[in-house]
C-alpha cells in the first residue's frame, strides 16, 4: 500500500502548535516551583524555621525548573 504524503503544515497549525507548547511551559514552570515552595513551607513547620526552608525551597525550585523546562524543550526539539 501507499501511504499517502501529509501536506506541509500551514502557518496557523505551527503558531497554534507552538502557543499551546509555550503556554504549558509556563504552567509546568509555576507548578514545579509552587511545589518546591509548599515543601519549604511544610519543612518550616515541622522544623520551626521561619523562613529558612521556604527560602531554600525557593532557590532550589528554580535551577530545577529551569532544566526540567530545558529538557522538555529539548524533547520537542526546541532548543
Amino acid at each position: 500500500m501507499e501511504q499517502k504524503k501529509m501536506p506541509p503544515p500551514s502557518g496557523m497549525a505551527e503558531a497554534l502548535r507552538a502557543f499551546g507548547l509555550l503556554s504549558g511551559v509556563g504552567i509546568y514552570f509555576l507548578v514545579f516551583l509552587g511545589i518546591f515552595i509548599f515543601l519549604g513551607q511544610c519543612a518550616d513547620n515541622f522544623l520551626g524555621t521561619g523562613r529558612v526552608c521556604t527560602i531554600a525551597g525557593i532557590i532550589l525550585g528554580f535551577p530545577a525548573a529551569i532544566y526540567s523546562l530545558y529538557r522538555q524543550l529539548k524533547y520537542y526539539k526546541l532548543v
